[in-house]
């Protein structure tokens, strides 16, 4: 199931069951896990791990030189988990020596056309990228997030889980579990997102939970001092609040307020 006009370094290890379309490159240090498509006209870069099922279509370029001036050359890595969709043109860079050496893409997560994944990333499962949209280096983007098309995140920004970026908006800012961000340029949080909430499962109990916590962060006009010792308060009746206290206090960067 390899096209004969496909190039593949001798040092790449191919998974069983695993197919590459013609003219695609396969370079040293790659492992492709099995049951993963690789289509025609697609460059894979090493040292790069890329586990099973997942299907690469034409033109995608993965573990490319991070496009960092710092980057010097030193050895760092891009891995890639199983049952991903990685769509035309997608471009996911290795990570830099003082960035934690590696970029990684969890499970069962969608890529749309001319996605971009900067140096260092970290993505979760279940995340959906719709065309155009781009990270910077050192984003870690949370389980279930979605991203609009042409919407993106400034380096070192972290995006909690369940997050919907909405179609256009720019992220500066680090976004808690849970928010909706709307608005080009600078994006601003707009409500929970309830939708998708619903859609995965989530019950009016834990909903009605999280827009609290939501009014308790954004709209009670507490400092954030005093809003974390309100959801500290809710986190006592909810995992999802606790979700979202958590996230505070990993949060290095200014949150989106």
């Amino acid at each position: 199931m390899i096209h004969p006009t496909a190039l593949i370094d001798p040092t790449a290890v191919i998974g069983s069951r695993v197919s590459i379309g013609a003219y695609s490159v396969i370079g040293a240090e790659v492992e492709i896990g099995e049951g993963t498509v690789v289509g025609p006209h697609v460059v894979i870069e090493g040292p790069t791990r890329i586990g099973r099922d997942n299907r690469i279509v034409q033109f995608a370029s993965l573990g490319g030189d991070p496009q960092d001036k710092k980057f010097g050359g030193e050895r760092s890595e891009l891995i890639i988990g199983d049952r991903n969709l990685i769509r035309e043109f997608v471009t996911i860079n290795r990570g830099t020596g003082d960035g934690g050496g590696a970029t990684r893409v969890g499970n069962d997560n969608w890529l749309l056309a001319y996605v971009h994944i900067a140096h260092d990333c970290q993505l979760g499962d279940h995340v959906v990228f719709s065309n155009y949209a781009a990270l910077a280096g050192h984003v870690e983007v949370g389980d279930w997030t979605v991203f609009a098309g042409y919407s993106g995140a400034h380096q070192f920004c972290k995006i909690g889980a369940h997050a919907f970026i909405g179609m256009g908006c720019l992220v500066g800012h680090d976004v808690p579990p849970f928010l909706t961000m709307a608005n080009e340029q600078q994006g601003r949080p707009r409500g929970i997102n309830s939708e998708g909430l619903k859609r995965r499962g989530f019950d009016a109990a834990r909903i009605s939970a999280i827009k609290r916590a939501y009014r308790t962060l954004y709209m009670a006009g507490l400092s954030l001092p005093e809003a974390r010792e309100k959801l500290a308060e809710q986190a006592r009746e909810s995992e999802d609040v606790r979700s979202m206290l958590d996230f505070l206090a990993r949060s290095e960067r200014a949150l989106a307020r």
